[in-house]
C-alpha cells in the first residue's frame, strides 16, 4: 500500500511538473515550482523551515485566508507539519526537511472550506 501510494505521488509530481513548464512558472525563490488551479506555487527550505510562495498569473496571491499542511515522503518516512500565513504570498512549516528525493504534498484550505491539493518533488 505504501509503495502504491509513493507511486501515485510520483506521478502525480511528474504532472504537475510539466503543467509547471506549461505556464512558464519560474522559480523566484530558488524553490521547486509546480501549478494547480492556474495559481503558481514554489516550495522552498531552509533548514528545518519550509516556505510555500502563491502568485495568480505571475502576482503575489494573498495567503491570509489560508489553513493547511504540508507531507513529506522521504523513503518509508512520512512527517506532516502545519502551514501557517506569514505574509502577502507566503505560509510556512517548521520542523520540515526536505532531503533530496523526498516529495511534498501541500494541502490548503481556504475560507469557504474548499481544498486544493499541490505536489512537489524533491530533486
Amino acid at each position: 500500500m505504501k509503495k502504491l501510494l509513493s507511486l501515485l505521488v510520483v506521478a502525480a509530481a511528474a504532472l504537475s511538473f510539466n503543467v509547471a513548464m506549461a505556464h512558464g512558472t519560474k522559480a523566484q525563490h530558488g524553490g521547486i515550482v509546480a501549478t494547480a488551479q492556474d495559481l503558481g506555487f514554489e516550495l522552498t527550505n531552509e533548514g528545518d523551515k519550509a516556505t510555500l510562495y502563491i502568485t495568480d498569473h505571475g502576482q503575489p496571491f494573498d495567503t491570509a485566508g489560508l489553513s493547511g499542511k504540508l507531507t513529506v515522503l522521504s523513503g518509508t518516512e512520512k512527517s506532516e507539519v502545519e502551514l501557517k500565513p506569514v505574509g502577502e504570498n507566503k505560509l510556512e512549516a517548521q520542523g520540515v526537511k526536505l532531503a533530496k528525493g523526498s516529495k511534498a504534498v501541500a494541502t490548503l484550505t481556504n475560507a469557504e472550506k474548499k481544498t486544493l491539493t499541490v505536489r512537489f518533488s524533491v530533486k
